[in-house]
């Protein structure tokens, strides 16, 4: 996906217009994914979902941009970079209006699946722009501006949704990215130069298929297990080996392929390995922790939609401040440094999320938001950058494609797991509170007003006591599921280990 055109060495007019308008275009398809969630308990009620159907909207875009992205290399070489671009901002802001405009389930997920479609190649289709118009000495700087929107999106997104939810109605989180699509489509045709197409370029449809088939039966999986009871059920065992099946006979072609879908080689540099776990796990993290940030405030705490969106706004100031010290201090320090700080800061801050309660003090709340945003621009910024320093410039279109994958598989991955394990502990904390409660414990015998209200034996008091118990259970399994997240991290901090030092002009590496 590299242009010649576009190389390091040659002067590229209009540069920052082209950087803005890549900006723009990351920064809605990035948007889109978050801004939905505040809303998700309006749409649930409007289309009469259940609570595991409605994250359907959100995994099902994500989940159809994991599969589209890897063909995203190709196509911009067969159809020229620039002609893809404007096609699939395009197609997204159309996807985005038909979203906006649905009026069953169904036809939302079957819209919201053409939207991830179209919307799969902005990020990488961005990267190896800004890759490719910056000499090696701005590399840093133009990476944080790329990470800035990648990063931006999830933190303003709930708050945004959250006004428009409040102001109009859940319709607007799609309606909005049409003024952003203008904006990027417009910069894009006026001054990004004409890329050239390769007409004859072969595809490899085999190992797109295969890919396709395996990212499709995991997520359908792992979105439908808790609700089939797992591997009780045999449409889950049929996904299971599916997925399985898949995948492997994706690595077989990979390996003995003469010309595979994805090159071997890319995955031979450690650096850009590790930097695609690291990608997979913190996307994994940070969407997670929105999808269940979003309802904890709104069911638990109390909050409007509205409130709910400004309380996660923090993050996104964070991002700000350490967007900024990483693209001033990753030319003077070693970038595993930076990641290493801001990997410890993130497991911190979900640590700490992981002892909370709804009665949790307003300001101590923001504090951590915005520490949690801090640690996203220390890692994200010097991974991009790591993930390039020792990988051949002919890769960096795969490469930004499969990059994008991780992350959009990663994301859509955590709100699965995160969803289905908060279910699990509600129900399994729910009946070990539940065992506790027996007609010998004296404040339920009726001996006060305390115990006529709380009686079990009344219908009354029965539904009084199972609400109190619904609601701490609720309490215990995010707060679970914080702590599992915290472990996370861990692989990360152990990758670091693995990758090389970010080699400057005139620097031996180490």
């Amino acid at each position: 996906m590299s242009n010649p055109a576009l190389s390091d060495e040659v002067h590229v007019p209009n540069r920052r217009l082209i950087t803005a308008s890549a900006m723009v275009a990351m920064f809605m398809q990035v948007l889109d994914t978050s801004i939905c969630v505040v809303a998700l308990p309006y749409m649930q009620g409007s289309l009469s979902a259940s609570a595991e159907e409605i994250n359907w909207v959100l995994t099902s875009s994500v989940i159809a941009a994991a599969i589209m992205t890897a063909p995203v290399g190709w196509m911009a070489q067969r159809f020229g970079r620039k002609r893809l671009f404007v096609c699939c901002l395009t197609g997204f802001v159309v996807a985005s209006m038909m979203c906006g405009a649905a009026q069953t389930m169904a036809q939302l997920v079957v819209c919201r699946v053409i939207q991830g479609m179209f919307g799969a190649g902005i990020a990488p289709l961005s990267q190896a722009t800004m890759l490719d118009i910056y000499p090696f000495s701005q590399r840093a700087q133009a990476m944080a501006l790329f990470s800035m929107g990648v990063t931006m999106g999830p933190m303003i997104g709930p708050t945004l949704g959250g006004y428009l939810t409040d102001a109009y109605s859940w319709r607007w989180v799609f309606y909005v990215n049409l003024p952003f699509g203008i904006l990027a489509v417009t910069g894009l045709l006026l001054f990004m130069p004409k890329t050239q197409s390769r007409p004859g370029l072969k595809f490899s449809w085999y190992g797109f298929a295969v890919l396709a088939i395996g990212v499709a039966a995991l997520q359908t999986m792992l979105d439908r297990g808790q609700i089939m009871d797992w591997f009780t059920s045999r449409e889950i065992v049929v996904m299971a080996v599916v997925a399985g099946l898949a995948f492997y006979l994706f690595v077989v072609h990979m390996c003995m392929s003469d010309k595979p879908f994805l090159p071997t080689g890319l995955f031979k540099d450690r650096n850009y390995t590790s930097a695609i776990i690291m990608v997979f796990c913190v996307s994994a993290i940070m969407q997670a922790t929105g999808a269940l940030l979003a309802p904890y405030l709104q069911k638990l705490a109390g909050f409007a939609p509205q409130d709910a969106g400004w309380a996660m706004a923090p993050r996104g100031f964070g991002v700000m401040i350490s967007m900024f010290i990483a693209s001033r201090l990753g030319m003077k320090v070693d970038q595993r440094k930076i990641m290493a700080v801001g990997l410890l800061i993130l497991g911190f801050a979900l640590y700490d999320m992981s002892t909370w309660t709804p009665a949790i003090n307003g300001h101590h709340m923001m504090v951590i938001l915005m520490v949690q945003g801090l640690s996203v621009g220390l890692v994200f910024n010097p991974m991009t950058v790591m993930a390039y320093t020792t990988l051949p410039t002919h890769f960096r279109g795969d490469a930004t494609a499969v990059q994008s994958l991780a992350r959009n598989i990663g994301s859509a991955i955590g709100i699965s797991v995160m969803t289905f394990t908060l279910t699990r502990a509600f129900q399994t904390n729910h009946a070990a509170i539940s065992a506790g409660i027996t007609p010998f414990d004296r404040v339920l015998q009726g001996h006060d007003k305390m115990g006529q209200i709380l009686d079990p034996t009344t219908r009354h008091g029965a539904a009084i006591l199972d609400q109190m118990i619904n609601y701490q259970s609720q309490i215990i399994a995010y707060n679970n599921d914080f702590r599992l997240m915290t472990l996370v991290v861990v692989p990360p901090l152990l990758l670091l280990l693995l990758m090389r030092r970010h080699v400057r002009p005139g620097e031996g590496r180490s």
